[in-house]
């Protein structure tokens, strides 16, 4: 049986985007992105709980976030979980990332329709 991995993240970018490119010329952008959890606890104290998601952006979906994606920006992504190994100090490290790429990325920008500046004056 084949298995299923898609990741689905609603939240806000908690910095800039940083997009570097490949030796192809194929873009790819990192960024980080907040969710967040609220609720009552059982005292009637409102309690929250945010979870910081590392994100990775590739091709023209990467260039666009790149332009147009701020600090605070809310946005969707679509994609699927991956975990890289490295090391550290003699230690292996994991880093699991949700990626988008290709025709089953998405990336939808929800804070509205920029301005006209902002799409560079079309």
């Amino acid at each position: 049986m084949r298995g299923v991995n898609k990741a689905i993240i609603v939240g806000n970018l908690g910095g800039e985007v940083d997009c570097r490119y490949t030796a192809n010329g194929e873009c790819v952008a990192n960024l980080n992105v907040a969710t967040s959890e609220q609720w009552v606890d059982k005292h009637g104290n409102k309690q929250e709980t945010v979870e910081w998601h590392k994100c990775v952006i590739f091709g023209k979906l990467g260039e666009i976030a790149g332009k147009y994606l701020r600090k605070g920006s809310k946005v969707y992504l679509e994609g699927r979980m991956e975990t890289q190994k490295y090391q550290k100090g003699g230690q292996d490290k994991y880093i699991t990332k949700v990626v988008v790429r290709g025709r089953d990325g998405v990336m939808l920008m929800l804070d509205g329709k920029p301005t006209q500046n902002e799409w560079g004056g079309w």
